[in-house]
Formats: C-alpha cells, structure tokens, sequence
C-alpha cells in the first residue's frame, strides 16, 4: 500500500537532512582544528576554540591566524561554516514550526 500523504520524492536527503547537515558542521569544525593545529601551531584546545569562535561569528579576538595562508583559510572557512550552520538552523526551525502548526 503506498501512503500518499507524503511526496513520492520522499528521498534520503529529506529523512536525514538534520543528520547530514549537523555531521557537516562538525566535520567542518573538526577539519578547521586540524588545520589549525598545523598552520598556526596552535594547541588542540586552543584551535579547536577558534574553529567554534570564528564559526559561530563570536570572534573574541584574543587568538587571531597570523600567517596570509590561515587568514585565507579562515576566510573559506567562515564562509562555508556560516552556510552550514545557518541551513541546519533554518531547516530545524520549519520542521519545529511546522510541528506547532499541525499541533494547532
């Protein structure tokens, strides 16, 4: 019996769209630690709280890239992070809306 109250293009992206994305966004900030680590010498602790900082747009200051290669990188970086995180966000917040409006 095919239940037709949902789309037939009911994919797997669509089922595990919050899974994938939230995998995404640590990924990414596992990645920048690394990178971090590396480039800038930094302690593990030390980049893994840049990568979360400079991800998450707080940006403190008080650790900043120092060499033209992780200042670029900071900057794809960023980029690809806010993207990420901000879907994640707004997918959770229609799915969390929704839920209210069908509770309703």
């Amino acid at each position: 019996m095919v239940d037709k109250s949902k789309p037939a293009d009911s994919s797997a992206w669509e089922r595990h769209r919050y899974k994938i994305l939230a995998s995404g966004a640590l990924t990414l900030i596992l990645f920048a630690t690394v990178v971090y680590h590396f480039i800038e010498d930094w302690s593990w602790v030390d980049s893994l709280y840049f990568s979360t900082v400079a991800v998450t747009t707080v940006g403190f200051g008080d650790l900043v890239p120092t060499t033209d290669g992780s200042k670029l990188f900071t900057v794809v970086y960023i980029l690809a992070g806010v993207s990420v995180i901000t879907t994640y966000l707004h997918m959770r917040l229609q799915y969390r809306m929704g839920k209210r409006y069908q509770a309703d």
